[in-house]
């Protein structure tokens, strides 16, 4: 699985966040002998650090792809028809 991360939630959680912190750095700056400092939350942190895992993790999980070809070829990969159509009709219910 690969996340854009020019679309993805966390992007804009992260953009909102930055944006959260811009804010307080421009107030503060209109107080004389005052630095500007940027404060980061656990959530951002962990959001960050979840979009490096996703990004660091292969596109296609060829483990996954092996082992469903392999029970497939073989004929043990079984198919439940009535569970199938469940899923469709719940899905869009």
């Amino acid at each position: 699985m690969r996340i854009d991360l020019f679309n993805s939630a966390a992007s804009q959680i992260a953009n909102e966040q930055s944006s959260q912190v811009s804010i307080q750095n421009a107030a503060k700056s209109g107080q004389s002998g005052v630095e500007d400092t940027a404060t980061l939350t656990s959530d951002s942190v962990s959001i960050g650090s979840l979009v490096n895992t996703a990004l660091k993790s292969p596109e296609v999980r060829q483990d996954k792809v092996d082992s469903l070809r392999l029970s497939v070829t073989s004929g043990q990969y079984e198919l439940d028809p009535n569970k199938i159509a469940a899923s469709m009709i719940d899905e869009h219910a």
